[in-house]
C-alpha cells in the first residue's frame, strides 16, 4: 500500500515503477516495472488499510469489525462512543457505518495511540470527518459531557471498571459491545453487565478459514486466522436490578 506522489518511485522485488505511471488512471490498471514485473493498481478497501496502516496498539481486526458492527447493531445516524480508540481500525468502521449524519465520539488514553489513530484516520478519509471527534482521555469523563449515545463500543483491558459511567450516557435500549481477549476478562465484564443492569447479554468469537480453489484441487488453506477476541453484547435495561439482600 502506498500514497502516489508526482516524481516519487514505487521500489520493490520486481523492480520500480514511477508513481506518475500509475496517477490519473481507473483502477485496476497495469502497469509494469523497469524489469517487467506486472502489476495491478487498485485503491485499498477498509479491510486492506487496517491490516497495513501504522499502528502503535493492537487493531481490531476486519473479520471482528463486521461483527462488532453487525452484533451491535450500528446504524446510519446513531450516535457512537468508542473506548479506546487505539491504532483507529474500529473507529474508520464505526465513522462509515454512521454516516455524516450520525456522530463518533472516541476516547483514548494514550497520547501516542491517540496521534497514530488521527494519523491513520486522516489518511484513509483525506481528513477527520466532521462527525468524527477523537478525544485524548478518560472515556470516564463522558459522563459529566451532558452527551447521549445510541452505541458504545469499549476495546479496554478493564472495561468494567468504565460501565457505570458509559452506561449513564448510553439510551435505554441502547447497545454496549465489549472486545477482549481473554476468557477470565469476558467472564468478568459479563457479571459487571449484569450488576450494572444490562440484559440480552451475548458473547460469541468469529474463526476465519480461507479455501484454496483451483480446477483441480478444492481444500482448507493450511493456515487461518482463529481466535483474536471475543465479541460481548448486551442492552441496556430500563433500570439496574435490585439488590441482592
Amino acid at each position: 500500500m502506498i500514497r502516489l506522489q508526482r516524481g516519487a518511485t514505487f521500489h520493490f522485488h520486481g523492480g520500480t515503477v514511477p508513481h506518475d505511471l500509475i496517477l490519473g488512471s481507473p483502477e485496476g490498471t497495469e502497469v509494469h516495472s523497469a524489469l517487467g514485473a506486472r502489476l495491478l493498481c487498485y485503491r485499498p478497501t477498509l479491510a486492506d488499510f487496517v491490516l497495513k496502516m501504522p499502528r502503535g496498539a493492537q487493531v481490531v481486526y476486519p473479520k471482528d469489525v463486521g461483527a462488532i458492527l453487525v452484533y451491535a447493531d450500528i446504524r446510519p445516524e446513531d450516535r457512537a462512543l468508542e473506548a479506546g480508540t487505539g491504532s483507529g481500525a474500529l473507529t474508520l468502521a464505526l465513522a462509515r457505518a454512521v454516516g455524516p449524519e450520525g456522530r463518533v465520539v472516541s476516547y483514548e488514553a494514550r497520547e501516542d495511540f491517540h496521534r497514530t489513530a488521527a494519523t491513520n484516520v486522516e489518511s484513509f478519509f483525506g481528513k477527520v470527518p466532521a462527525w468524527v471527534e477523537l478525544r485524548r482521555g478518560d472515556v470516564r469523563d463522558v459522563a459529566s459531557t451532558g452527551e447521549d449515545f445510541d452505541r458504545v463500543v469499549l476495546d479496554l483491558p478493564e472495561p468494567w471498571d468504565v460501565l457505570g459511567a458509559v452506561a449513564s450516557v448510553l439510551r435505554t435500549g441502547g447497545i454496549l459491545c465489549s472486545y477482549l481477549p481473554t476468557t477470565n476478562q469476558t467472564r468478568d465484564v459479563v457479571l459487571a453487565m449484569e450488576r450494572t443492569g444490562f440484559t440480552e447479554l451475548t458473547t460469541l468469537e468469529v474463526l476465519i478459514r480461507t479455501w484454496h480453489v483451483t480446477e483441480r484441487s478444492v481444500r482448507p488453506d493450511h493456515r487461518m486466522v482463529a481466535h483474536t477476541g471475543f465479541i460481548t453484547t448486551g442492552r441496556k435495561g430500563p433500570r439496574p436490578p435490585p439488590e441482592e439482600p
